[in-house]
């Protein structure tokens, strides 16, 4: 067998974290604003370079606990991928692990380190370019919003933006807001309400959705959906490609 006794390629690893929450019927990421070359100015996702003594999952919760002050079990927190074109951070070969954190409600950001501002900023703004941001982080948000989406149709994940004690109609609206359209309030109700361990009835209600008292459910012990909920735009597709595959 023959060995390559060629050095690898030098490249450094960094972690970059997107944050989102949904205040005020927006869905919100938490960017920092460089206070240093490359991209001097412009906003970007927290994130650093891996140190030498940490692993992955430890570089992600410093960045989440210093720009945040939340620590990983208060808010779900998970890799969902990795990016590495070249070219994609102009000091080199820049290697990052973008992590998803999703939290029930805006917490207090400082800037610190090599941040000039941060602040919480709409996602659709983001994503529509209004918003100069740095590297690729803008294609990381995207995508992250897009996991976040998926996450929502499989697994019990909706209830992490809620507060400890939520309505049904909060749940919902987490959920129009994160997918970008609107439910069923009736379908809705009937739908997470029979999904076994997904939500457990605290016994209290509120009248703080208007109206009559709503009932105030906890999160379960389930981490899957069974069966999932769907996006009508995942619907549409799936039926498209029926129609394609039945000749119809």
């Amino acid at each position: 067998m023959s060995h390559d006794h060629t050095a690898p390629p030098t490249a450094s690893v960094a972690v970059d974290t997107v944050i989102l929450t949904v205040p005020a019927d927006e869905l919100v990421v938490l960017l920092v604003r460089r206070a240093n070359p490359p991209y001097q100015g412009e906003w970007a996702l927290p994130g650093g370079f891996l140190e030498a003594d940490e692993d992955l999952d430890d570089a992600a919760a410093r960045e989440l606990r210093e720009e945040t002050g939340l620590r990983p079990g208060e808010v779900h927190l998970e890799q969902f991928r990795g990016y590495g074109a070249p070219g994609r951070d102009p000091r080199g070969r820049v290697v990052s692990i973008a992590y998803l954190a999703l939290v029930p409600s805006p917490p207090t950001a400082t800037a610190g380190g090599d941040a000039a501002d941060v602040g919480w900023l709409p996602v659709a703004e983001v994503l529509a370019g209004g918003t100069g941001t740095a590297f690729d982080h803008r294609t990381i948000v995207e995508d992250a919003v897009e996991h976040a989406r998926r996450m929502l149709e499989h697994t019990t994940v909706a209830a992490a933006f809620c507060p400890p004690e939520f309505t049904i109609s909060q749940l919902r609206r987490v959920y129009e807001i994160v997918w970008g359209e609107t439910l069923d309030p009736g379908n809705f109700h009937r739908k997470v309400t029979r999904i076994p361990d997904f939500l457990v009835a605290t016994g209290e209600s509120t009248t703080r959705d208007g109206g009559r008292p709503a009932a105030l459910f906890r999160r379960g012990t389930a981490t899957r959906l069974q069966p999932p909920l769907y996006r009508a735009v995942d619907r549409s597709a799936s039926a498209r490609g029926q129609r394609r595959s039945t000749g119809r």
